[in-house]
């Protein structure tokens, strides 16, 4: 009998999803801090996400780093600040409102995160290389509709909806 021929347990699905979430999210911590040490040496596991969250899709102000991570607006300044003062990222004018600063990672910044996510690609498809291509895109996919979910999930908390 196949996995496809037992009845699921809607219970026991979330149980697991709830597991497996967990579990993964501290391995990311984890990985992030890691990262985030190749970056240089005095960063923070947070302010990996940060500096990737600017590559992929700054040109971006602070607020929209502090809505964009869920995080608080002291912890987004100060990690900003440390990638500033770093040399991994650049300040700049706002173009739509001169009084307000747009965040982009320096050239420094951008090709040491390249150079990570090349190696962390390649752990990624060398961990995957058993499993069908379908599979990969399913799961890519799958995670990318959970992400639009908490992601307009936090919208609605801040709009002082439902709590997450």
């Amino acid at each position: 009998m196949s996995t496809a021929d037992v009845p699921v347990d809607p219970h026991g699905a979330f149980v697991r999803l709830e597991r497996e979430i967990a579990l993964l999210l501290r391995r990311s911590r984890a990985i992030s801090t890691r990262l985030a040490g190749q970056l240089h040496p005095d960063l923070d596991g947070a302010a990996y996400g940060l500096l990737a969250l600017l590559e992929d899709a700054g040109p971006l102000r602070a607020s929209d780093l502090v809505l964009r991570l869920g995080l608080d607006k002291s912890t987004v300044s100060r990690q900003i600040g440390t990638l500033v003062e770093l040399g991994l990222v650049d300040r700049a004018a706002d173009p739509a409102d001169g009084r307000a600063q747009v965040l982009t990672p320096s050239a420094e910044g951008s090709a040491r995160l390249a150079e990570i996510r090349s190696v962390r690609r390649a752990r990624w498809e060398a961990d995957l290389s058993g499993w069908p291509d379908e599979d990969v895109a399913a799961l890519a996919e799958l995670l990318s509709r959970l992400n639009r979910l908490g992601e307009a999930r936090e919208a609605e908390v801040r709009r002082g909806g439902a709590p997450a």
